[in-house]
């Protein structure tokens, strides 16, 4: 069998060999553009993905109630939670935990935070230690960020307000991307980082032991990447075979043990696994519920209203 699907997550081609020996995958698009050139070229009637796959959660559900993707009731759903599946059209993969990022060789052990108060803590408490040394999302820049970010808020309003001040009071440094943080972490140019992908960390703490994370046990948000299939995808059976082969034991053990991702199904046991995560930190982990409360923060008014608020507490 031969197929053709356009996806993103280039780097995915060498890692699930599990599919790729088997079919062909046409890799299109960067993380930031992907929605906006899927709508595009929808729009323009011109060849655009089978499928659509990111971490963008809020986007992505905006794309189901658009209208814009087909319905597709996978025979692995079974294994995928409820919280993590929208309107049989948008299926989480991953269950990837958000983490507080540190330089080991600058950051002593007893100093680490575990919780976002003893991160407010030691960034009050040492300054002068700590003034142009943290980074985290720029929210104005990166989609997944603002997300995160809302969600934050969602669960701890006055934390995350007074999280975001005590940074903002040390001239953080802004980043659109993980890479971007995780590479100043590890040179010691920033010493800490706020809500970086875990899974990311995990992997990069594995070849640089300069690199450290914790999850923090106040609670730890959890994000999915979404697997969704065009409405006019013009290789749909193949489409559906790909979020099948995602979903399926196979795919999602390849997924935790070779690409760093999480398993988001239950019986995938280790390290990067639900499973693992919930045998580590139980009830703190807030996994974020895929579904139309992600919209909010899409409508224009209460964007500019929270990126207003962003603004004043980070001093920009």
């Amino acid at each position: 069998m031969r197929c053709s699907l356009t996806l993103r997550l280039a780097y995915l081609r060498a890692r699930l060999k599990g599919w790729t020996t088997r079919n062909t995958l046409t890799t299109l698009y960067n993380y930031t553009e992907l929605d906006n050139r899927y709508i595009s070229e929808n729009a323009a009637n011109s060849t655009s993905a089978d499928v659509l796959w990111s971490s963008a959660m809020d986007l992505q559900v905006k794309l189901v109630n658009d209208g814009m993707m087909a319905s597709y009731e996978s025979p692995e759903a079974a294994h995928v939670p409820q919280w993590a599946q929208y309107q049989k059209q948008a299926y989480g993969t991953t269950y990837e935990p958000l983490a507080i990022v540190y330089n080991k060789r600058l950051i002593p052990a007893n100093e680490v935070p575990q919780t976002r108060m003893d991160l407010i803590k030691l960034l009050k408490s040492q300054s002068e230690k700590y003034k142009g040394k943290v980074t985290t999302y720029d929210i104005e820049k990166s989609g997944v960020g603002f997300n995160y970010l809302t969600q934050d808020a969602r669960v701890n309003p006055q934390v995350t307000w007074d999280l975001v001040s005590a940074m903002g009071a040390l001239n953080p440094k802004l980043e659109s991307s993980t890479g971007a943080m995780m590479e100043r972490i590890s040179s010691g140019e920033n010493l800490i980082g706020y809500n970086i992908l875990g899974s990311y960390a995990f992997a990069k703490a594995k070849k640089d032991p300069s690199i450290g994370y914790v999850y923090p046990c106040d609670y730890t948000q959890v994000v999915s990447r979404l697997v969704m299939i065009s409405k006019k995808a013009k290789n749909a059976n193949a489409a559906k075979l790909w979020v099948d082969y995602l979903l399926s034991k196979r795919g999602q053990t390849l997924l935790a043990n070779q690409a760093n991702l999480f398993s988001i199904r239950a019986d995938v046991d280790g390290e990067t696994s639900m499973a693992g995560l919930t045998k580590q930190l139980g009830d703190s982990l807030k996994p974020i519920p895929i579904g139309a409360g992600l919209l909010v923060y899409l409508d224009q008014s209460k964007r500019l209203e929270f990126l207003k608020h962003w603004q004043q507490a980070i001093k920009r």
